[in-house]
């Protein structure tokens, strides 16, 4: 798998695409203590800007893609008027915008002279590897022109040169996958703290069919059925009544533990391969009782162990 995997192609701006901009507001009055951290994500294309910049977003900052240089210090400016709500700022910058690229150095000038914090993530790759990464999305490299993909990666490179050098953090992805680079940028970015995992906990009724994007199913229709009795029938899985039943009921109590035990193993494992949100589908006939009182319990169980987690209840009133 290679780190490229989640770089779509983009359309290259037209030649006379103009971005008009005063000068950056003066940043006076804004506490130095609210001024946005920043990073400043480049490098060679294909070699995995889009798989970085996605981590980091997964890790909170706010990102943007492909931002002209000129306007970084006005976002920060942006995020430092937010009163909190953006502390970090992720800017991929590469030659989809080559004529503001010249920018750059006196973006990071004027950064400099407001007391921003920056850093330069750079992103490398061998020739060898970034070929074969072209060749096999059949994709030319944005550079190349008429010419092959190896003149655009050597006019890339050219063009890169000062700023791979002015970088406080170079990481050579030419034998990293994509988890491998993930793993890389949690090191560096996630500090002390485990990178957040994010859960749906979705019920549904197999009767409608099972949910497309569900990563992980439970079918509880191994308990008795709250549509049988008559004075449960009305309700749904919401209702304390209905509650009460379904976990009275014997194998419900242990399915629930032993699934948050299992999920407690899935999620780790999710973390360490960088993947960052999860659907988990519970399932009965008709997606109006079992599966909805389980739901419930299971995303309360996973909030007091600190995921962060929504419960979304499919065909609960379908019926």
């Amino acid at each position: 798998m290679n780190v490229n995997e989640h770089e779509e192609p983009q359309d290259q701006g037209g030649e006379d695409a103009q971005v008009s901009t005063g000068a950056p507001a003066d940043a006076a009055g804004v506490p130095e203590a609210a001024i946005p951290e920043l990073v400043i994500i480049s490098g060679m294309s294909g070699a995995g800007r889009s798989t970085a910049a996605k981590c980091l977003e997964d890790l909170g900052w706010f990102v943007v893609d492909n931002l002209p240089p000129a306007l970084i210090p006005t976002m920060v400016e942006l995020g430092a008027r937010s009163q909190g709500n953006v502390a970090r700022i992720a800017v991929v910058v590469d030659v989809r915008g080559r004529r503001f690229f010249d920018n750059l150095r006196e973006s990071l000038a004027d950064l400099a002279a407001k007391h921003v914090t920056r850093r330069i993530v750079f992103l490398e790759s061998s020739d060898e590897a970034l070929v074969r990464r072209f060749e096999s999305v059949r994709r030319p490299h944005p550079l190349q022109g008429d010419g092959r993909i190896v003149d655009g990666i050597d006019a890339e490179r050219e063009l890169l040169r000062e700023l791979r050098g002015d970088a406080d953090l170079v990481i050579d992805t030419s034998s990293l996958n994509v988890h491998e680079l993930r793993a890389k940028m949690d090191a560096q970015f996630a500090g002390e703290e485990e990178p957040e995992l994010r859960a749906t906990v979705m019920s549904f009724g197999f009767k409608y069919g099972l949910p497309v994007d569900a990563d992980l199913v439970a079918d509880m229709r191994f308990l008795p059925n709250p549509h049988w009795v008559p004075e449960l029938r009305p309700f749904t899985g919401l209702n304390e009544e209905v509650l009460a039943y379904v976990f009275n009921q014997p194998g419900a109590k242990e399915f629930l533990d032993r699934y948050a035990e299992l999920l407690r193993l899935i999620a780790a494992g999710y973390r360490r391969e960088g993947k960052r949100y999860v659907t988990i589908a519970i399932g009965c006939t008709g997606g109006k009782h079992r599966s909805v009182a389980t739901s419930e319990k299971l995303a309360a169980r996973l909030a007091a162990e600190g995921v962060e987690t929504v419960v979304v209840h499919r065909d609960m009133g379908r019926e």
